[in-house]
């Protein structure tokens, strides 16, 4: 048992420990109501009570302290972390198709143009680049080689393509009409497709001089070896006015005789559904086959963004045009402003709608003729790119 001079001074250490503990609590806790941005307590120190420890205790180290517990401070404490700004939401994915026009900007190509001004394209998540050929002939052989990803033709080409084993599937029509025509010039002295031989007929596409001009001329007596068939590529028109040819074939019917007599040159124009030739989609937008199964849901929506925008130009008859022209400032002119509405008329309203029965026509045709060495299951040559993958 400790003697009471002894149990005085660990008393004594023992206060003394208290305060200390006391006071460092009481300091750290004004320091941290301090950064928490609170003020000072304005209070004094509250000294917790200390129990001197009996001489009956049964250790003198057993000591209970009454306050405020060490672990729950009174006020609340600033988090340890400080929190960032949120990070920013990313953006939606973006798919780039790139895309080549069978001519130069024309009014058939009016429901491209329009969904890019009205920002159709971006809503569907898309950036699309519009490009025109160096040649007519060139698109769909950069589409066969994955050097574009769409490409816009005819429907009579894409039959002679694919026969010839290149990877070309039709997946929108944008003018289901026949848009083409043999176009010659009066002073040529030909009246009837019999007054054709001999003469000069140029052509700017394969299809021109590979399909329609030797169909036309089938119930006619005249071979086409017996005609001259040069390639004038763009210059159809000059190639006309200038006496170069007698005509070309493949003119698009509502504007080249409409281009001539702005010149002064008379024209006449033999349809070619009229001599021969089934009725066939006069503008398609084809894609690369081998290429379709990962840029199919691209295209989808590609085409889904053309049928809302021909549905802009149909309910918008006086806004469409200028708003074409605006866009492709090279459309406006003369010629193709007077044949505006009759090209409008004939926009597809749903591209992406197949006609079996009409594929499946022209290539029995292309077989008849000669011109097709197989006959190609629809499936082959065309998809209704909005249709379940089952459906095709």
């Amino acid at each position: 048992m400790l003697s009471p001079r002894r149990s005085f001074k660990v008393s004594r250490s023992i206060m003394l420990a208290g305060t200390l503990l006391a006071s460092t609590l009481a300091v750290s806790q004004q320091e941290s109501d301090e950064n928490a941005g609170f003020g000072p307590l304005q209070s004094d120190v509250m000294v917790p009570d200390l129990a001197f420890p009996s001489q009956s205790s049964p250790s003198a180290g057993n000591v209970e302290a009454s306050g405020p517990g060490v672990d729950t401070p009174s006020r609340e404490v600033a988090p340890a972390i400080a929190l960032g700004p949120a990070e920013p939401i990313a953006p939606p994915p973006v798919d780039h198709l790139s895309v080549a026009l069978d001519w130069y900007p024309s009014p058939r190509h009016a429901a491209l143009f329009t969904a890019q001004a009205l920002g159709l394209f971006r809503q569907h998540g898309l950036e699309v680049d519009i490009s025109t050929p160096a040649d007519p002939e060139v698109p769909t052989k950069l589409l066969a080689d994955s050097r574009v990803d769409l490409a816009l033709t005819r429907q009579p080409l894409l039959h002679r393509q694919i026969d010839q084993g290149m990877p070309l599937v039709r997946v929108a029509s944008l003018i289901s009409v026949t848009l083409t025509a043999l176009v010659v010039s009066q002073d040529s002295g030909i009246e009837s497709l019999a007054d054709l031989e001999g003469k000069r007929i140029g052509h700017a596409n394969e299809d021109g001089e590979q399909i329609l001009l030797p169909a036309m001329l089938t119930d006619s007596g005249v071979a086409v070896d017996d005609l001259d068939t040069p390639n004038v590529h763009y210059r159809i028109e000059e190639a006309i006015k200038e006496g170069r040819v007698d005509g070309v074939i493949g003119g698009v019917r509502h504007l080249l005789p409409r281009a001539l007599a702005n010149d002064g040159t008379v024209s006449r124009s033999f349809f070619v559904e009229e001599h021969g030739v089934p009725l066939h989609d006069g503008l398609i937008l084809v894609a690369n086959r081998d290429d379709l199964q990962h840029q199919r849901h691209a295209i989808k929506d590609f085409v889904a963004a053309l049928e809302k925008a021909t549905a802009w130009l149909l309910e918008h008859p006086d806004e469409s045009w200028p708003l074409l022209i605006d866009q492709e400032p090279t459309l406006d002119t003369s010629i193709n402003r007077d044949a505006w509405p009759i090209v409008r008329a004939r926009l597809t309203q749903a591209p992406s709608a197949l006609s079996q029965g009409r594929y499946q026509r022209f290539e029995r045709f292309m077989q008849e003729i000669g011109i097709a060495d197989d006959l190609h299951a629809v499936s082959r040559l065309a998809v209704d790119i909005s249709a379940p993958i089952r459906d095709q």
